[in-house]
């Protein structure tokens, strides 16, 4: 039997991938029904290898604590491209399907990441002699930036370097026989029939834990003898709102802190504040300075009252980079897939993901997929278009897998020549490590 041509292989993989829709669509549902949260997905990682055991596709695992990297072998192994999913849920205790103990749910769809991940796996298998490289299926952990406390702890413990998944897997050197990646995310529905968002750019962020330290007295008898530090956090987060006009428009600043802990008894002058933000920018340079900038507005809140402020600053997210050739080969393919009315190339994101990190190393894409109602880490979250989620999404990557892979990977290897990383492996890990330090 002769060789398919590159239309066959795509044929096969879309009709493996739909036949496959019971088995992903069970997989999805379990996800949902038992969340966790970043670097405590036990569960859902041992259902991703279960997966990998039926499908006998050989993997690694404990990868960054929980991650799975299953790998499928070409016809040739010229190139490695990555489909990555995510394990973790994020905290929304009022989603209908939230875990009544930590408050997790997958109101963020990283559930529909892993049978998306396994979907374009399930599609590629029975075709890999046609390709000319590998498929890496990565379950990777802690997406989210969350419980910065928890994480904290983690590094403290030597138990991980970095807070966030892809950015301890970069550490760990997981990505290092990856030559690109790609991956989905759900957004909220603009149609009915659902649409393909084409990433672009995104903002990148710096994570805080911010500490006011006071002195206890009484509130009611003896206020005068205490140092309120709470009054110095709320003067701080002042501070930095009286500066908003300074940071430039074009570099998307933004900056939402939380208070974690504000006091203990009503009665009593708080003597210990902690807070937890971001600061997030569209590039590097924008967030380290303004950065700096809401430290000093910070600590001058402290500096009013005669109160202490400790912050720590840790590692977050880098800006987003999507390819633009990788995207023009999706952008084919959706149209196929999708209508060429329901293909759309996103504006800049103001939000974050650690996969920004990965994009200054190598070649990703990051699509944003309309298949829900509600907003993302809502309440009100739910998939309502199921086909455009579990279907067509894998059909178009796994598409563009094809492309990238067919004809001994000539197009991977387009794609390398044109790409310029920013950031090597080891330069990442200084500049990550420069943030702390600073």
């Amino acid at each position: 039997m002769g060789r398919l041509t590159k239309e066959e292989v795509k044929a096969k993989v879309c009709a493996a991938i739909e036949a496959a829709q019971p088995k992903l669509r069970e997989l999805a549902e379990s996800i949902m029904a038992e969340p966790e949260l970043g670097y405590k997905e036990v569960k859902t990682s041992a259902k991703v290898q279960a997966i990998f055991d039926e499908l006998n596709i050989p993997y690694t695992n404990n990868h960054a604590l929980t991650g799975v990297k299953g790998r499928l072998k070409g016809k040739q192994s010229n190139r490695t491209v990555a489909m990555i999913g995510e394990l973790d849920a994020i905290i929304c205790p009022r989603h209908p399907r939230a875990d009544d103990l930590t408050g997790a749910a997958h109101c963020c769809g990283h559930n529909v990441q892993i049978a998306n991940m396994f979907a374009v796996g399930m599609g590629l298998q029975a075709v890999m002699d046609e390709l000319g490289g590998d498929v890496v299926l990565f379950a990777v952990p802690a997406e989210e930036m969350i419980e910065v406390d928890f994480r904290n702890k983690l590094r403290e413990q030597g138990k991980i370097k970095y807070m966030g998944g892809k950015q301890q897997l970069i550490y760990e050197g997981a990505f290092d026989d990856i030559d690109m990646a790609m991956q989905m995310h759900v957004e909220t529905a603009k149609t009915e029939s659902g649409e393909m968002g084409l990433g672009t750019t995104s903002n990148g962020f710096i994570a805080k834990l911010i500490e006011y330290h006071g002195k206890v007295a009484h509130a009611a008898a003896a206020p005068h003898e205490g140092i309120n530090a709470l009054n110095a956090a709320l003067m701080g987060v002042m501070g930095v709102n009286s500066i908003r006009e300074t940071f430039k428009e074009s570099d998307y600043f933004r900056f939402h802190p939380i208070i974690n802990q504000g006091g203990t008894l009503v009665n009593c002058v708080p003597d210990y504040v902690q807070m937890e933000s971001y600061v997030r920018a569209s590039n590097i340079d924008a967030i380290v300075d303004g950065n700096k900038r809401v430290n000093r507005a910070l600590t001058a809140g402290a500096d009013a009252i005669g109160a202490t402020c400790i912050i720590k600053d840790l590692p977050g997210y880098l800006p987003m980079r999507d390819n633009p050739d990788m995207n023009e080969l999706l952008r084919n393919n959706s149209d196929t897939v999708f209508g060429e009315e329901n293909v759309y190339e996103r504006p800049h994101m103001t939000a974050s993901t650690d996969m920004g990190d990965v994009s200054h190393i190598m070649p990703v894409i990051h699509p944003w997929v309309g298949c829900i109602s509600g907003v993302l880490h809502s309440a009100e979250y739910e998939i309502t278009v199921p086909d455009v989620a579990y279907i067509k999404t894998a059909q178009a990557l796994a598409m563009t897998i094809v492309d990238l892979l067919y004809d001994e990977a000539k197009e991977a290897e387009h794609v390398l020549a044109n790409f310029k990383p920013a950031l090597t492996k080891e330069s990442y890990i200084a500049l990550m490590d420069s943030i702390e330090e600073a």
